[in-house]
């Protein structure tokens, strides 16, 4: 099959069109990727071998946007729904497969002008607003949230699986502020390291770049030995070591600890848009497989109240959440249909 990759803008749609990518070469397809040149889209495919062509078209959000401001988002997506519709064409597409983003939007919808058969994968709790709109018109929606025909294992690297193994209790902690940081997480793992290096909890601190030299020094000043990472490319290899993580729940992070059977407090970003955080981290909670709290005063006391609790029963219910080849299983279904 002739099939179109699409969407993208933040680094989590992104890893999904890269994993759906990889799966559907690896079975022997033609592979093509339409995004936009804001966002991430560029720096992630723009000099990638994976797809026989990559497009980047000048698409920004919509849903921001006021006024003037709004009009001129429409009418550059207008124009790039046009620019999709030729490189369709071009193609002879026989699917598009969205990943969802303002990037998705030109050509899931060409793919509806031209009625080539539209997929949608979700990646969060809470649909996306464009994945809203277009489900009623989509062949296949897939989400690891959602129970029946629509659910799909999390796409996620398999080394995460290859090193999974069972916790049973807490000898290192990892806390994990994403590739931006995030100021509340760093200052919770500084305010609990006293506590931690009482009871030989080894830390590691993904903090952020902007924050790495502030952690860093914060934790020199307390004498406490933590392996303190800016931004890394081990991630996988962390979560390896570790045996309990604190962690933002965006979703490729959450099945990551999943795979991993890494029981997680999530602390989800109150700023996330339709609180999807929150409710990536419920879905968790509602299979009993890990602890979720908003941000505010308190939260250390429930965090250590959450280490010192039994962790083999949620490494254990984390195995059953999630299985390995998700991206693959993604595929098969699309050729199925």
């Amino acid at each position: 099959m002739n099939l179109i990759f699409t969407g993208g803008g933040t680094g989590g749609h992104l890893v999904i069109a890269l994993s759906l990518a990889e799966a559907a070469l690896s079975r022997g397809h033609n592979v093509v990727f339409i995004g936009s040149t804001s966002g991430q889209d560029r720096q992630w495919f723009g000099n990638s071998t994976l797809f026989q062509q990559s497009h980047f078209l000048e698409t920004t959000g919509v849903v921001n946007k006021k006024g003037l401001g709004k009009v001129v988002a429409l009418w550059k997506i207008f124009k790039a729904v046009l620019a999709s519709r030729k490189i369709l064409k071009d193609f002879h597409a026989d699917a598009v497969v969205s990943v969802g983003g303002f990037s998705a939007a030109p050509a899931a919808i060409a793919s509806l002008l031209t009625h080539t058969p539209l997929y949608i994968h979700e990646q969060n709790a809470i649909t996306g607003k464009l994945n809203g709109l277009l489900r009623p018109y989509c062949k296949g929606f897939y989400s690891s949230y959602e129970e029946g025909a629509n659910h799909c294992d999390y796409p996620v690297s398999e080394v995460y699986f290859q090193r999974a193994r069972p916790r049973y209790s807490i000898s290192t902690i990892i806390f994990l502020g994403g590739s931006q940081g995030a100021k509340f997480i760093n200052d919770l793992a500084l305010e609990i390291a006293p506590w931690l290096e009482e009871r030989g909890i080894h830390i590691l601190h993904q903090c952020g770049a902007a924050e790495e030299e502030r952690v860093r020094h914060a934790y020199h000043l307390l004498n406490i030995d933590a392996e303190v990472y800016g931004f890394t490319t081990k991630i996988a290899t962390l979560i390896e070591k570790s045996d309990f993580a604190v962690s933002r729940s965006g979703a490729s992070t959450l099945w990551e600890l999943c795979a991993a059977r890494v029981p997680a407090f999530f602390i989800p970003y109150p700023s996330a848009a339709g609180d999807h955080q929150y409710h990536n981290a419920h879905y968790i909670i509602d299979h009993n497989a890990g602890w979720c709290e908003r941000q505010g005063e308190g939260i250390s006391e429930k965090l250590k109240e959450a280490i010192t609790s039994d962790i083999m029963a949620k490494s254990d219910a984390l195995e059953k959440l999630i299985a390995p080849n998700g991206a693959v299983k993604i595929i098969e279904k699309i050729e199925n249909l």
